[in-house]
């Protein structure tokens, strides 16, 4: 590399220039984009080492446990800098979503130093953080002799980084000043609007502003387009059913799953004169607009029917929505994004999220070398290559979306992305009360959705007997 490139990279590193200046700079010396992208790479390498000791476990081994992931891929591409950058080596395997949780469960479960490091959900975090098995990583975070000073904690979305830190007390506030950081967001998923902008066109009709409009567009585009079915949303008997579109329309009506009362006593939340009009309304969608047999659907059916032209919109995951828009999917190129605000009197969009994370085992053999590993792959410099080169699409960084490269290629081929998270981001956090019976009560939550839509129990029936029920159990778990 010559000194004109190394100084124009440098300055670029320094932020004295822009992406936009650094790239036309570099083009005019006659290097690519693709050649830039290397040379900062390798560059931006060079300066974390001078800041900050990143050798000084050089030689050591870790070993990583993933899920399938494309932002496992986007690691794994860049993984080589890391390796370079510390001289640790690392080895990983990699799971499909379908066993990796069990995977992540039977290691955890049984105390296995096998795994230094893995992928998780913040909800899962919930069961791991008070068995034990995983680590407060405050304690890296806050040691400057351990993390480098470029890390930038405070450059994480607040809302994402607070969701992923509880005190570990059932009902306790997430991000609480006595919250244990049990995970580091990693990416994660607001859920809203992806549509096919060609049968909106043809049908005659604008994105929804709200639950109402939601209900009769989806009809709408159903009547009027032939062989197609207007929304798509998850129905499977399954926690996954309740935390995408679901629960963030639900929560834009300020309903919560649960009560915590002032001693800390949780009680069920879901049957309030509020909650119920909100289940009627979208068990009139999905019985009126959804797929036939929507009591099966998971992400993947969400996902694939919108690709394949078999749905006009779906209310879920964006980053599923931005896949679909790829690849061979046959509508790639023809969806559009847009943030939901549910409730006609909210100001905003107020998405539930999911969270990719990492986390450290509590069995790691050597937790200072993993924590290097978290800090590099959860850092500034690998996220900004992820957003840029790999489809690391929904980074938890504020730095990143600000980032006029990365920016710029979401807005030349997904329309309204950019607007939707800018319209979403304040008020997107996980909307779950924390606590261990997590997963029983939104799988049963999912089931009564379930009867509900088949009209085998009355709306207001099968809340009431949910909320009988998960009281129960709370109380039998010395919850409640």
């Amino acid at each position: 590399m010559h000194d004109k490139e190394k100084d124009l990279i440098s300055a670029f590193l320094r932020g004295s220039v822009d992406r936009r200046g650094l790239l036309k700079g570099l083009g005019t010396m006659g290097i690519t984009a693709a050649s830039a992208g290397t040379l900062m790479n390798m560059m931006s390498t060079n300066a974390q080492a001078a800041d900050f000791d990143w050798k000084k476990h050089s030689g050591k081994s870790l070993k990583l446990l993933l899920n399938k992931h494309p932002y496992a891929d986007a690691m794994i591409a860049n993984l080589q800098n890391f390796k370079d950058l510390t001289g640790i080596d690392v080895k990983y395997d990699v799971f499909p979503e379908d066993v990796y949780f069990d995977k992540v469960t039977a290691a955890l479960s049984s105390g296995s130093t096998e795994y230094d490091a893995f992928m998780t959900g913040a909800y899962m975090t919930w069961t791991y953080g008070p068995a034990g098995w995983i680590t407060d990583l405050k304690e890296w975070i806050n040691d400057p002799e351990k993390t480098n000073p470029n890390y930038a904690w405070n450059d994480f979305l607040p809302g994402v980084k607070n969701s992923c830190a509880w005190n570990g007390i059932p009902g306790g506030a997430l991000g609480s000043e006595d919250a244990k950081q049990w995970c580091i967001p990693w990416a994660f998923e607001q859920n809203n609007i992806t549509y096919n902008r060609d049968m909106f066109k043809k049908a005659g009709v604008e994105v929804p502003g709200n639950i109402d409009e939601m209900i009769a567009t989806s009809a709408k585009l159903q009547k009027d387009i032939g062989g197609i079915y207007g929304i798509g949303v998850r129905g499977s008997r399954s926690w996954a059913t309740i935390h995408p579109g679901f629960l963030s329309g639900y929560a834009n009506f300020n309903q919560k799953d649960l009560n915590v009362s002032a001693d800390g006593k949780l009680s069920a939340a879901m049957n309030t004169a509020e909650s119920k009009a909100y289940h009627t309304k979208w068990v009139q969608m999905i019985q009126e607009s959804g797929p036939k047999d929507w009591s099966t659907y998971t992400w993947y059916q969400v996902g694939t029917d919108l690709g394949a032209g078999a749905s006009a919109m779906i209310f879920d995951a964006d980053c599923l929505g931005y896949f679909m828009n790829g690849g061979d999917n046959k509508m790639a190129g023809k969806l559009s994004y847009a943030a939901f605000t549910a409730n006609p009197e909210a100001k905003a969009s107020t998405p539930n999220i999911w969270i990719w994370s990492l986390a450290m085992s509590n069995f790691s053999k050597d937790k200072d070398a993993t924590w290097y590993f978290l800090q590099w792959a959860s850092g500034p410099e690998h996220a900004l290559f992820g957003a840029t080169k790999m489809d690391f699409v929904d980074p938890v960084r504020q730095s990143i979306w600000k980032d006029e490269m990365f920016r710029e290629k979401l807005n030349s081929k997904y329309p309204g992305y950019v607007e939707m998270f800018d319209a979403s981001a304040a008020g997107a956090s996980i909307k779950f009360t924390p606590q261990p019976l997590f997963f029983d009560v939104t799988t049963e939550w999912a089931s009564t959705l379930q009867k509900m839509v088949a009209k085998e129990v009355p709306i207001d029936e099968g809340l009431d007997q949910l909320a009988q029920s998960i009281d129960r159990q709370l109380k039998e778990a010395g919850l409640g």
